[in-house]
């Protein structure tokens, strides 16, 4: 019997079950839970992204034209950071490296493995793009997706619990995580049944936690404008990470006794102080979300059938003139000379 089940019976909770399946098959197409929560949380993003950027006076939806560009080099910046971070993983004798239809390869981003540091690089860099096509500020949109990242990621931590990874040091607390003997990263000379910190779920509390921070410093403090409440946002998750990163087990690249995601999460504490410290030349409100000579194009649209009277075709009689009794006439009918002609 499993200690969930046994919880169940005994009615205290003694640990989390690891979920049973990570995908199901529909047809021939093989769905992963993994992939379903991120695409779950960036859907979730998307639509509080749109709310706090309309809010501001920006047209509704631009998110969607930003996001055609941020989304995919975020996934691929994320891919990128993973592997690179993580080289025994891929590289080496007896590694799939590059064969996508063979599990272990480069490609398979749906076996997991994306970081998050690098779907911030790639993310900020389509972003940026993005803005530039669409005329938004690039601060206004760094700080109005701020809680949807939060929620995003808050979201895709659920995937990492459905592949059964990312969890930390052994426990013996009552939420501790079941995780299989059979795992590849289940640590050798444990006993069958040994629990572990659910890493993905202090993430999902503390990325929940900020979201309601974010939006609730959004409306009280005005003033965090400029990227500024962008810059929170990476302290705030940066400082988690920290913690969450000392505790997993899992493999990972040591530089200097530390872990390589450890490494860059304080970097993302550091660059958080410095876009603090730098837009605080930026005084006052932003004047528009929108970048100097650009604008909502939805309201510089004219529809000329309205402004235009010449569009419009006159159907009414035509105005009868009086003729006055006795007013001789203006012209003569055809003589019959004239008429043969």
């Amino acid at each position: 019997m499993s200690l969930a089940l046994h919880s169940t019976v005994t009615g205290v909770l003694a640990s989390i079950p690891s979920p049973p399946v990570a995908y199901f098959d529909l047809g021939p197409i093989r769905i992963h839970f993994y992939a379903l929560c991120i695409i779950a949380g960036i859907i979730a993003a998307v639509f509080l992204t749109n709310h706090r950027l309309t809010r501001r006076g920006a047209e509704p939806w631009v998110v969607i034209d930003i996001s055609i560009l941020a989304v995919p080099l975020a996934i691929i910046g994320a891919r990128i950071f993973h592997v690179l971070t993580h080289p025994n993983f891929y590289f080496g004798e007896g590694k799939n490296t590059w064969n996508p239809f063979e599990p272990g390869s480069v490609w398979a981003i749906w076996e997991g493995g994306i970081a998050i540091f690098g779907a911030l690089i790639g993310g900020a860099v389509g972003a940026y793009l993005g803005c530039r096509w669409t005329g938004i500020r690039f601060w206004t949109f760094a700080d109005a997706l701020a809680p949807g990242l939060l929620l995003a990621q808050a979201m895709g931590r659920f995937g990492n619990w459905f592949n059964h990874e990312l969890f930390g040091l052994p426990t013996d607390l009552p939420w501790g995580l079941e995780i299989e003997s059979t795992n590849s990263a289940f640590p050798p000379g444990l006993a069958e049944g040994t629990l572990f910190h659910p890493t993905f779920l202090y993430e999902v509390i503390w990325n929940g936690l900020g979201v309601i921070v974010l939006l609730w410093l959004s409306r009280k403090a005005t003033s965090l404008q400029w990227g500024r409440l962008f810059a929170i946002y990476l302290i705030w998750y940066s400082t988690g990470r920290v913690v969450w990163e000392s505790i997993r087990i899992d493999p990972s690249e040591i530089i200097l006794g530390l872990r390589s995601n450890v490494w860059a999460a304080i970097i993302g504490i550091v660059v958080g102080l410095a876009i603090l410290v730098v837009q605080r030349r930026h005084l006052g409100l932003e004047p528009s979300p929108y970048q100097p000579g650009r604008g909502r194009k939805d309201l510089d649209a004219v529809v000329d059938s309205q402004d235009n009277p010449s569009d419009f075709v006159d159907l009414s009689e035509p105005p009868v003139e009086e003729v006055p009794a006795g007013a001789r006439a203006t012209s003569t009918a055809p003589t019959d000379a004239e008429g043969s002609r």
